[in-house]
């Protein structure tokens, strides 16, 4: 690798690293990006996947670095020691304000940890046409980190619909994994 005068050669950039730039070098366009091209870059990537090493391990590969992310956001965006109903508002209002999506809540069972969860207007997919297949899968990792990080628990979380499925937002069934599964 070239020499970096800003980095010590032997360190690795990792997302903490990545993230911790997010102050600087935007100064007159803002942090903000539009939806499309959030869409450019995600797509693209799913293609290129896809492409090279099939469509299951580009699936894969989107929902363990969401899961990777959740667990980042979660650790350096959100308070983990509030109780359940604080952080899921909590989580709300961060979704919101980072313009990430709407969640809303429909099932918890305290007792098990099940969950299901909407995301409405989220960057991932409001809006395209009916594909016939969910697409959401980064959120899918997303989300199971985020609840990971906050229960201490390995979670997974599975879209069941999705506007790429006809639906009018994005549905996951979220549960903590059962020993011997792997995320």
């Amino acid at each position: 690798m070239k020499h970096n005068e800003f980095l010590p050669m032997d360190e690795n950039l990792n997302l903490p690293k990545y993230i911790e730039f997010r102050e600087h070098g935007r100064e007159n366009l803002g942090a903000d990006v539009p939806v499309e091209v959030y869409r450019l870059l995600e797509y693209s990537f799913r293609e290129e996947l896809a492409g090279r090493f099939g469509k299951e391990t580009q699936i894969e590969i989107f929902r363990s670095a969401g899961y990777r992310a959740g667990i980042f956001f979660a650790q350096h965006y959100l308070d983990l020691t509030l109780g359940h109903f604080d952080f899921i508002a909590q989580l709300q209002r961060r979704l919101e304000e980072l313009r990430i999506g709407v969640l809303r809540v429909e099932e918890t069972e305290e007792d098990t940890g099940k969950m299901v969860l909407t995301i409405a207007e989220d960057a991932d997919c409001s809006g395209l046409p009916a594909l016939g297949e969910t697409v959401c899968n980064y959120d899918e990792g997303f989300l199971a980190g985020i609840l990971t990080a906050y229960t201490q628990k390995p979670y997974t979380a599975v879209e069941v619909d999705c506007w790429a499925t006809g639906d009018r937002v994005c549905r996951f069934r979220a549960e903590i994994q059962q020993t011997g599964k792997g995320k």
